[in-house]
Parts: C-alpha cells; structure tokens; sequence
C-alpha cells in the first residue's frame, strides 16, 4: 500500500512572517543562513570580524527595511536616510521607561582614564581683592554662584561682592549700602514689563530686617564674557521679626522664600508703582493658617514645647508650575503655582512616607534607607524631560529617590485642575559598589545585579542633578570633614539607547570622582540646560546633541578656594582618546570591541568617522587635544575597515533589485553622523520676520550666521575626508568595488551601496550649496529682495525649512527665484551682470546655472533696449538679440522670467518677438507633443498629458494679451496714411504673420476658442485655414453654439450638404435641444440636403434627405406629445415635469413614443402616425385605432356640448361660442392624419374607413339633424384626393351588404351618398369634355339597382336626409345622366369578342 510522501519542513526564514534561527545565533553559527558576501578588507588593514550583536543586528535591519522604497531621485533617497536616522534618534526612551524598580548600574572609572564622562577642565582661584575683604567678615560670610553669568559672588557682614571668576584679575563689582548683614542671595527672573529692557535679572538680597531688589544687567562682551551693572529698583520689603535664609524665583518673575523659625513659604510680590491699598513690595505668607495663632500646636499642649521644623530647601519646576520645599525634618511639600499671586499646597510627604514607599518597593530591607536616614537634597525633573516623574530626592546615604506625582485630572476629561494630588516611589537608584563586578556573565549576557548595601556615598552633604541626569553628589569622610569628595555620574545613553534596540533597556551610568580640595560652597550649569529634544522622548539623548557644542555641558563648583570647571565628555571625545592612549592595531581592536558591546555597531563607527573628521579636537585652553595625526589615521582605518558590507535579504524567490540591497553599517554612521551635523537646522525655517524699533519689517535668519557657517565647514570637512579615502572606501570607489564581487549577488550589492553613499554625497553637497546661498541672501538686503517677489514666492519663502533647501525640488526652485532677484537687484544697481553670476554660481552652483546667466544676459540686453536715448534701429537690434538668447535657453525660463520678458516686449511694441518667444517656450514644455495627442483623444480625465496642455495654455494665456494689448494700441491710430502703412500696422501685420504661420496644432486650437470666448466669431469664420474646421468638428460634438458656428461656416463656403450633415447630427445629439429647436435643426437640414453641393454624389444626398424626412416626421410627433401632454389635465403635475424633461430633448424612438406615451394616453391619431412613420400594416389593429379615435372624438366632443349647455342654461347668451359639432372635429382629424401620413393607403385604408365613418354619421346623428350636410363622410374623402371609383366601390358593397344599420329604411342613406358620389362624378366628367372620358357600366347598373330599391320601398324614412320621393327623382335624373357617360362594349368589339 502505498502512503503519500510526508512534506518536509521548510527552514526557518523561508516563508514570511516565520522566524530564522538567526534571532539565536550569530551570523558566523547561523547553521542554514546564506552567506552573500565575502568579508573583505583593505591590504595590510587590521582583520576585525568580530560578530555583530543578533539584537543590534535585527533592529539596524529593520531601520534600513524602512528606507528600502520604489526608485527615487538620489536627493530624495538621502532625505529619506536623513530621515530616518533623526527619527531614531528621536525616539530615544524617556526617563521612566528606563529608570523604574531599582537599580546600582554604574561604570566607575579615574579621573585620568579616556572612558571618565567628567573631566575638570579649569580651576579658578579666589582674587586677592576677595580675600581680603573675607578676612575683614566679622559676622558672617557666604558665597555663591551665577555660573550662567560666569560670576561669583560674596557676603561679608552687610557688603555684596560679584566678580567674574574667569578674569585672571577680575574688577569687584560692590553692593555696601546695606545697614544689617546680609542673610540670603538669590538671581532670580525679572516680571515681565516691570523693569527697562536692560534688566535681565533681578538679585533678591535679604538681609536681618528686609529684603530688597537689585537690577541687573548683562551683556556679552567681545571677548566672550559676561559683564554685568547693578541697578537700584528702589523695591524694599521690611521683614519684621521673619528672616529668610531660603530664597526660590519662578520664571515668570515670583519670588518665594522661607526663614529658619518655621516651615512656612512666603512671596515677595512686587509692581512697578504703588497704588491706593498696595506698596511696590509686600510679603504674602502662603501656608499661614489663621487658627495657628489662637490655637496653640498639639505638641505644645502635650510636651510643653514647639517644633523646630524649618525649610532648608526651595526648588520650582516652572513647566509644571509647581514648587517643591524640603524642611529640615525630611519632609517634602508640594504647591501649584497659580498666577497672579496663589500658592497651593496639593502634596506633603514625610519621612514615614518615604520609608512605607521603598518598604512596599523593597523585598529586603537595606541599612542605607531606614529611619536614620535623611533627605539633603531635592531636584525637580522638568515636565519636558519627563512625563511622569517629578522629583529626585537624596538621601544622607547617597541613595537617588525618583518620585512621581499623579492628578486625578488625567482620569477626569476636560477636568481644569492639573495639580497632582498624590505622590509616590517611582525608582531608587542606590550608590555604585565598592567592589567592580563583571558586566557580563560567562554566556556573554548582561549581569543583572542590584548592591542595596554600599556605602560608598555614605554621608552625602548635597547633591544636586541637571537634565537629563547629571548627578553632582558631594560627599564628606570621617577622615576629612572639612573636605568635600565630589561624586559625578551621567546617564550612559549610549548604552541606554542600544539597550532599547537590544531590548535589555536599564538605568545606566557611568562616573567618576574628582577631587575638590576642600568644602563645595555653590554648584552651577554654565552652559544652556540640556535638552535634545522638546519633548520627553528623545530628551536625554546625549549623542544626537554631541556635534552641536563641541564643549558639552560644563559645571561650576565655587569652593573656599577657587572655582572649578568641570565639563561632560562627548562620546566622540571618549572614542578619540580611548584610540589613542592605547598601542598598536590589538589594542585598537580591543577598543572598538569595548565600544560595539557597549554601544553597538553604528554608534562606534559613526565615533570613528567623526574623530577623523576631527571632532574630538575642539582646541579648547585646559581641555588635553584628543586628535593627532595618529589618532585621526586610527580612526579613519576603523571607519574603513570595520563598516562592514551590503546586505541581500532573503527575496522569497522574487527577482533581486538595487532597491532591496540593506547598505553597510559604514553607510549608516556616515548617515548617522551627517543627520547629527544638521539636525538643529533640517526641520528648522530659514527666516524669521520682525519689526525694528521704526516699526519697519526685518528678516533674520532663524538660525544663526555662525552657526550655519559652522555647519557647513563640518559638512565640508566630512566631504573632504570622503573624497581623500574614496579609494579605500568601500561603495565610493566605484569601479574597483564591482571588480572584487564574486558573484551577481554581491555586484548587486555593490551597486546599492554605491548609489546610497552618492546619495549622501550629492545631499553633502546641496547643504553646502544651501548654506552658501542663505549667508550670501542675508549678505544683501533681504527685504528689498522679498519685496520683489509675488505673493506665491513670498508665502513659500516664509514656509521654507532646510529640509526643502537642501534636498526638495520646490527648495531648489525658490532657491533660483531668490536669486534671480537677487541680480535682477544688482542689475538695477548698475552692477556688471556676469560678476553677480559668476560669484553666485561658485558659491552655490546648483542654484545659478549656465542657463541662468544666459537669462540674466537676455535680460540685460532688454533692459539696454528700453533706454530712451537709443535709436529705433539699435533698440530694434537689442531686442532681437535678447529674443535669441531667451529662445536659447526657453526650456530654462521660469514663468516669473517669461512674463517679465513679454511686459517688457510690449512696451517696447515688440509684438511678434513676444508671440514667437511664448510660442517657443510652450514647444519647448512639450517637446513629445503630448498635448496634442491628449486633446485628440478627447481630453481624457486624469491623463499625465493633462499637464502637458497646462503648461502649453500658461504660454497661450500671455499671447491672448498680446493680442488684446496690440489690438488696442491698433485701434487708437490709423492704418494708412498717405496710402503707406503706419507703423503700427506693420508691427500688427508682423505680429498676426506669426500667429498663422505657426505650425503649432494645439496653439491654433486654443486661439479660436479664446475668440470665441471674446466673441469674435465673424474674425474666426473669415479664417481659412484646416485647422479651423478641425476645430470647430470637435466642438460641434460638444456644444450647440459651436456646432451651430460650423454649420455657419459651412454654409457660407456653399458646402450645404456638410451643413446639412451637422445639423440632422445635431438634431439627434444628447445636448440640451428642446424638441422644438431641434425641429427647426431638421427642417434647415432637409433644405441644406435638398440643394446641389459640388463634390457629392445624387446617391449621397438622397440618402441625407430620406434620413432627415424621417427624423422629421419623428420630431413631430414628438411635439405633439409634448404638446398634447401638458395640456392634459389626467397627468399630476410630478408626472408632467418628468414628461416635459423627457420628450422635451433628444428624440426618442418610435416604440417608446407608443408603448410609453401615445398608446398609454389615448392620443389614437398619433398613434396612426406613428404607424405610418414606423411603416406598421397591420390592417387590424389600424381599424381598431381609427374605430377608438372616432368614439374617443364624439365622447370629448358631447362632453363639451354638455359643459356648454349646463353654462348657456346658467348664463343664457353670456355662455359664449357653442363648440363645434362632433364630425367636424372629426374630418379635422382625418384631414390631418391624411396628409401627415402622405396619403398612406395602410394608414388611411378607404375600404374598411369609409364604412366606418359612414356608419358613425349614420348611427350617431351626424346629418341635417344637426344642420350638417348628410353627404359629409364622402365629400371628406373626395376632397381628400380619394378616387370617385373607389368611393362608389365601396358604396356599392355597402349597398349590397345590407349590414346593421344599413339594412331595411337605412339603405336610403347609402343611396343618398350614392346618388350624391355619381352625380359629382358626372360633373367632373362633363367639365373635362374628354372623348375617352366614360364611366364603366357597373355605375349605371349600380344607378338602376337604386332606383328600382326606391321604386319598391316608396313608404321608407330616410331620417335626417332627403325624402323618399326628392331621391326618387333625383336619382332618374342621375339615371339618364350616366347612360349618357356609359362605356358601350358593343363599339368597341373586335374579332367578335365581347
């Protein structure tokens, strides 16, 4: 028996969505990946295959899967990496996804090794000047720090010093006017419109029995200092028994503050001038409760003594607008800052509180966090750093408490109330342990160790933190009280950040411990706060931000000896020197390695590529020089030789293209680090919009001068590095790269690699170009240039990024507008036009092209031709050569340039060279003519040709105002004079040659439909030209009028059967054609197609005239449809508009006319035409309808002789006209249907009508009994061309027939109309007086037989007709009459035949 093969498993990775083996493995142990490339090196290169992170490896994988698209220009392809590698940047974690639980992660290193992230860089003594007054305190002292104003300051008794510590011998700048010594400093934020503009600060100075306010004022000197005034304020505040120690500013300009005798905050509020109930400075106590002073503490009550709580810190977190206050006792409280003057407090946390949050955290218990340990320091963490937490506090022990704070306004919608109203444990970060453990386990896998017990920052005196994590903790020892050990850490974001791609994200830090020498008396942040971003995420990315400030942050530390700096490293600085203090190619290689576990792949070649391009070397005084010549050659081979290779993925079985190719990790830090070069400046505007103090517009540009010119000399270098390697680097060295491939794979491979690393130098080199163009646009005066552009080009200058400037089409094309105004400015100035060109396309090439010259020599030209003083003939010359130059260069001119151009041209009266300039540059747009296939076929919606006749049209648009503008000046003067044209007539001649000489399809097109549109119909039929009749061919399928112009056109070059042809289309068209219009089409077209045309054939026409004869006859019975139905009072009126909307257009077919309307409606007689048109014979069915017609004509008829006896009865001879009698609107209606049906003996069939009609006149009383002539059925058929044969014919059966009512007395009837039918005949016989006129002899027999039926019946009625005895003589006579008229057979025998 046989079983069916069981299906083999497929690998892993060979079908999507199915994961590879790849996540467990390396690439080297991957048992089943396919290898595509060779690893490869320069010769002589140091060998480095160290294996990549699986982690890093997949998710660089899937960034560069997000880059892999549909083909795209290189420019755009470059955007996109740059992109890309800002978004990931940006999507750095935010505080509390990494900080969270608890956490001992530190990297401990000397202050002299290259991996320490702080260094001290300065030390700054105390002035002597200083020091002598120190020695002269006899009181008390302070010190302190404005480290943003690089000033120090100090109190001695009641005196205020202020130097600039960075001045070898600094000038004292005094305050001595006090009379009580001073108690408290503070530099707070000045209110907004309170104080000059020169003020940018205020200094809060308590002292013993008040508070007071000092301006001040700060300026950047030249040399890169802070100078600073003080200023009076004349703003006091008497203390009255409270002191403050502790002063805290907001932002917006309050000042808080609290004393050492209890914990309550107070504000300082001040205002400009003093009013009716307030001074310019009073104090409000926030937190005073009124009961407090009636009401005596429960302590005192019960132990007979007062708390000694008091306020050793205040600190405010302005994104939040809360103030945080620590007191001597450990507790924290929380106030919402609410303008103007409300202080609120929402939190307070204790001790208790504190230890029952890291109890409930804790599973152990920890001596560095039990009821012995204090709270030193609080710092708030800013809302833009994060989120969720709020608050750092540490502990005497050196333990980190991060607290965060919730609101039930986040679960209320819309709730108004924003302050948190709870606090709790969010992280404890405990001190770095004493003993160095391995960061990784013998798997090669993270160690995940937290020491809850070092003591290593065990008696921490204060401790302060700067965003995004800088921890300055200082630290006392049992040996040394009098010394102060600082402690400095730094989030490791670099480790933080791989650990999230790498999905081990954890607190992170690295530090080191310098040595201050003595007690740290103020710390301060002198350069601007951190942040990397405006937003929690991708805040405290330290390496997006390294290349922005070489300097880094930079920290000042005020000690009783001196300020100290100390400054944050780069990554790129550590990279630099970790390269260099090491010896040889290992040690090289152990570096790297050190930094790709550490910080993965792309960051350590992107720290590579930047230290070659001398990054790591800011040159600074104090700061050792990281780059040398051997360091920058170490780092170059780094980049070189370990970027790694291009990468095919799996394709599925689909065809491998350059698309899918993953560029090299070489590729990505080259990406990386050039996206870091620019990141302040890619999705920033390029200008700013002011007013000056005269209330005129200013530009600025939005980034500074420096800043861009800084930049691009960075880009430069990179481009400069790239282009001294290119042979060595691996996808810039072009041909070389596809020799080493081994097969069609790798050449692939390759080749992507090539085309993304020239995207990038392609972008490289528009950012110069771009920077170039911005620092020469704000050389000149921007506002005269803005001024010169239209309201498009203005609203895009306002719009325009960096992004657009560099790397968009619609950047480089405004780019190109700025700088044609730019020498269309200078040309204006007299200045020479090709040194404007020349400079501007050296310095930003892509914006001034070869072509741009050649216009702005074109425009020169012209320029030179509108100078008055020229003669005709040089201006004339000057005119012609500027068109040659403009024609030159057509397919370049922009359309700001074109209208320009033809303004000028026709000012000047230049017509004809303005029309073949317009005429040119459409051609030019549209060199495939693919505008005129698109109209050909009909102007099909969302065709891409569309846009090709759009642009045409902008050109066609300007020659119609040539011509309006020609066509005015024409008519203002005369055309002849002395029989010799004028000059303007030339110049119209000239111009009007060019319009038709153009060989230009489209062109002609849109020129008689705009003559049209002006109304100029008799100037477009007088044009002989083919395109005229192709024109006005196609309109006519779509417009009546145009249609109607071509007939027109036809007729009045006597082509009637063209004519004809156009208007029976015409008729039968879907245009909105009332019925009756299109009656009137068909009736001119069976005139057009009943006269001769030269050319067409008799054949043809006849055809034409039996086709429109029909449509005609169609048409008509339309109308009357249309007619007979709006008159018809059984339709509702929503009926009747769906009727009108019908029948009121297009002609419908026969067999809807019936089915849907005649037949349906009772309308019999057109129901007889419609059998006539449609060539029905049913004979049946006709006598049917003529049967209904009859009955339906009496019954309408005696329901208005009802109507009108009922009136004449009410009204007497005020009733009116009577209606007319039944048979007369009867042989109205056969007159009718005879003569539309052209006598048609189908439609109108005597045989069987005639006994019809007979029949009703008879039986309905239709004879002198309503005074008509007895004898009206025939008379209306004789009259009607009916033959008197065929009238006796039928008589003569009816007679014979004796069928109801004509039996018995009614055959008198039938022999009245006999007698009356015979007689006429005789007469008309008589009249003719022909020899050969006779009657056959069945008419006299058929005489006889009447009179013998007389004979016999002489009592018979004849009601309503002759009597008896008048047709008994009337009908011998008739007798003799006809034997007179008889045909003799006997006369006319031959060979005895009868």
């Amino acid at each position: 028996m046989a079983f069916p093969q069981t299906p083999s498993h497929a690998l892993p990775g060979a079908f999507l969505h199915t994961p590879a083996v790849a996540s467990r493995f390396n690439s080297q142990q991957d048992p089943v990946r396919r290898r595509l490339f060779r690893e490869n090196s320069a010769p002589g290169a140091v060998q480095f295959d160290a294996p990549t992170d699986p982690d890093e490896e997949q998710a660089m994988i899937r960034a560069l899967q997000a880059q892999n698209m549909a083909p795209q220009s290189p420019l755009a392809k470059a955007a996109t990496y740059i992109n890309n590698a800002l978004a990931r940047d940006g999507e750095y974690p935010q505080l509390d996804s990494y900080c969270r639980q608890i956490s001992s992660d530190y990297d401990i290193t000397r202050i002299d090794s290259p991996w320490a992230p702080f260094q001290q860089t300065a030390t700054y003594a105390l002035p002597n000047n200083v020091l002598e007054q120190y020695n002269k305190a006899e009181v008390s002292t302070m010190m302190g720090l404005f480290a943003e104003l690089n000033h120090a300051w100090v109190t001695i008794d009641n005196s205020l010093y202020l130097w600039d510590y960075t001045h070898p011998n600094p000038e004292l700048i005094g305050y001595e006017d006090s009379q009580h010594s001073i108690t408290a400093v503070k530099l707070v934020a000045p209110k907004p419109d309170v104080f000059n503009k020169i003020i940018t600060h205020i200094l809060v100075v308590a002292t013993t029995s008040e508070m007071f306010l000092l301006g001040v004022a700060a300026k950047d000197a030249p040399s890169g200092a802070k100078t600073i005034e003080l200023y009076g304020t004349k703003m006091s505040l008497p203390l009255k028994g409270t002191e403050a120690h502790v002063i805290a500013g907001s932002a917006d300009g309050r000042i808080f503050f609290s004393g050492q005798s209890d914990s309550d905050i107070y504000e300082l509020k001040y205002q400009q001038e003093e009013k009716w109930f307030t001074n310019r400075a009073e104090k409000i106590n926030h937190t005073y409760r009124p009961w407090t002073a009636a009401v005596p503490n429960p302590s005192q009550i019960l132990w007979g003594k007062t708390t000694s709580e008091h306020i050793v810190d205040i600190v405010v977190d302005d994104s939040r607008k809360l103030l945080y206050s620590l007191s001597n006792i450990s507790t924290v409280r929380t106030y919402h800052i609410e303008p103007p003057n409300k202080l609120t407090k929402v939190i307070e946390m204790t001790k208790d509180g504190f230890l029952r949050d890291i109890t409930h955290m804790l599973s152990v218990t920890s001596p560095l966090l039990n009821d012995r340990m204090d709270i030193v320091s609080i710092s708030p963490i800013s809302e833009t750093e994060d989120s969720k937490v709020h608050l750092m506090a540490l502990t005497n022990t050196g333990c980190r408490l991060f607290m965060s704070a919730t609101s039930a306004a986040s679960y209320i919608r819309n709730s108004s109330n924003q302050a948190p109203q709870s606090m709790q444990l969010q992280c404890i970060k405990f001190p770095p342990s004493d003993q160095r453990r391995p960061r990784v386990d013998r798997f090669g896998g993270p160690v995940e160790y937290t020491n809850i017990q070092s003591k290593t920052l065990e008696r921490s005196r204060r401790g302060v933190r700067f965003a995004p994590g800088y921890f300055l903790d200082f630290v006392t020892r049992p040996d040394r009280p009098e010394v102060d050990h600082l402690f400095m850490s730094a989030p490791d974001s670099g480790r933080i950040n791989y650990g999230r791609q790498t999905q081990s994200m954890r607190y992170y830090e690295h530090a080191n411990w310098i040595e201050i020498g003595s007690k740290a008396e103020d710390v301060g942040l002198i350069t601007k706060p951190f942040a990397a971003s405006d937003q929690p995420q991708g805040f405290g990315n330290e390496l997006a931000v390294q290349f922005d400030d070489p300097n880094g942050s930079e920290f000042a530390i005020l000690t009783n000896t001196g300020v100290h700096l100390i400054r944050r490293k780069r990554l790129v600085d550590i990279f630099a020197l970790a390269i260099r203090n090491v010896s040889g190619d290992e040690g090289v290689k152990a570096e790297v390695s050190k930094f790709r576990s550490a910080y993965g792949h792309v960051e350590t070649i992107t720290a590579a590529l930047a230290v070659a391009c001398r990054q790591g070397d800011n040159g600074r005084a104090g700061i050792g020089r990281g780059i040398d010549q051997a360091t920058q050659d170490r780092a170059k081979q780094v980049y070189i030789n370990y970027g790694g290779n291009p990468r095919l993925p799996e394709q599925d079985g689909q065809p491998a293209t350059v698309e899918m190719v993953q560029p090299s990790t070489r590729h990505a830090a080259l990406t990386l680090y050039l996206s870091r070069l620019i990141r302040r400046l890619w999705k920033s505007w390029v200008i700013d919009f002011g007013v000056d103090a005269g209330g005129a517009l200013t530009i600025n540009s939005v980034i500074p001068i420096g800043k861009l010119k800084e930049v691009q000399g960075s880009v430069e270098s990179l481009r400069s590095f790239l282009d001294a390697n290119r042979a060595f680097i691996q996808g810039l060295s072009g041909p070389a790269d596809l020799r080493r491939a081994g097969s069609k794979q790798e050449e692939l491979g390759f080749q992507g690699e090539h085309q993304a690393m020239r995207a990038l130098e392609n972008l490289m080199m528009g950012i110069t170009e771009g920077i170039s163009f911005v620092t020469t646009l704000f050389e000149e005066r921007v506002t005269d240039i803005f001024a010169r552009l239209d309201d498009t080009s203005r609203q895009q200058l306002r719009e325009l990024t960096y992004e657009q400037l560099f790397s968009q089409d619609s950047g480089k094309e405004l780019a190109k507008v700025l700088v044609k105004a730019i020498v269309n400015r200078n040309i204006e100035n007299g200045s020479n036009v090709e040194t404007v060109a020349d400079a501007l396309r050296r310095k930003c090439g892509s914006f001034c092209s070869p072509d741009d010259v050649v216009i702005f020599k074109a425009q020169e030209q012209l320029k030179r031709a509108s100078e008055p003083t020229l003669n005709p003939n040089t201006s004339r010359t000057l005119l012609h050569e500027s068109l040659r130059l403009f024609q030159k260069v057509a397919n370049s001119l922009t359309q700001a340039n074109l209208e320009s151009a033809i303004e000028q041209y026709v000012s000047l009266r230049y017509y004809a060279g303005a029309i073949q300039l317009c005429l040119v540059v459409a051609n030019e747009k549209d060199w495939g003519n693919s505008a005129l296939s698109w109209v050909n076929d009909g102007k099909p919606t969302g065709d891409p040709r569309a846009k090709f006749f759009e642009d045409r049209k902008v050109c066609y648009r300007l020659i119609h105002r040539i011509l309006q503008d020609l066509d005015t000046a024409s008519s203002r003067e005369p055309e002849m004079i002395d029989g010799k044209p004028t000059l303007i007539a030339t110049k119209r001649a000239e111009a009007y040659d060019v319009v038709s000489s153009s060989s230009d399809e489209v062109f002609h097109f849109d020129l008689y439909e705009w003559y049209i549109q002006q109304g100029w119909t008799d100037r477009l039929l007088g044009i002989d030209s083919p395109h005229v009749t192709t024109f006005l061919r196609r309109l006519a399928s779509k417009d009546f009028e145009h249609a109607d112009l071509l007939c027109r056109f036809y007729t009045m070059r006597q082509q009637y059967f063209d004519a004809a042809k156009v208007q029976a289309d015409l008729a039968q068209s879907d245009f909105p054609i009332s019925i009756k219009s299109r009656l009137f089409l068909l009736s001119k077209a069976k005139t057009n197609a009943s006269v001769m045309t030269t050319g067409v054939s008799r054949q043809e026409q006849q055809l034409l005239n039996h086709e429109v004869t029909e449509l005609l006859e169609v048409a008509h019975i339309q109308d009357d449809l249309l007619e007979r139905l709006k008159a018809d009072s059984r339709i509702p009126p929503e009926r009747q508009l769906e009727i009108q909307e019908a029948l009121d257009g297009k002609i419908q077919p026969l067999s809807e006319l019936f089915n849907g309307y005649a037949d349906q409606a009772g309308y019999y007689d057109l129901c007889l035409l419609i059998y006539h048109v449609a060539d029905f014979r049913n004979s049946t069915t006709i006598a049917q309808t003529w049967s209904s017609l009859i009955q339906q004509t009496h019954e309408n008829v005696a329901e208005q002789w009802s109507v009108y006896d009922a009136e004449r009865r009410k009204r007497g001879a005020q009733a009116g006209d009577p209606p007319p009698q039944p048979y007369e609107v009867l042989v109205g209606q056969i007159q009718d249907i005879c003569h539309r049906s052209s006598n048609d003996s189908f439609i109108f069939p005597v045989p069987t009508l005639l006994p019809e009609i007979c029949r009703y006149a008879f039986e309905n009383a239709q004879d002198t009994r309503i005074g008509a002539d007895v004898n009206w059925p025939v008379i209306v058929f004789l009259n009607l061309g009916v033959s008197y044969d065929l009238v006796m014919r039928v008589l003569e059966q009816m007679f014979e027939a004796q069928e109801v009512p004509f039996r018995g007395a009614g055959r008198a009837r039938i022999i009245e109309w006999i007698i009356y039918v015979a007689g006429q005949w005789a007469r008309e016989l008589s009249r003719n007086a022909r020899s050969e006129a006779r009657l056959d002899p069945w008419v006299s027999d058929l005489v006889v037989e009447c009179e013998r039926w007389l004979g016999a019946n002489p009592h018979s009625n004849n009601v309503g007709g002759a009597d008896i005895w008048e047709l008994v003589g009337r009908v011998a006579e008739l007798r003799r009459t006809v034997e007179g008229l008889v045909f003799s057979p006997v006369s006319n025998r031959s060979m005895g035949f009868y």
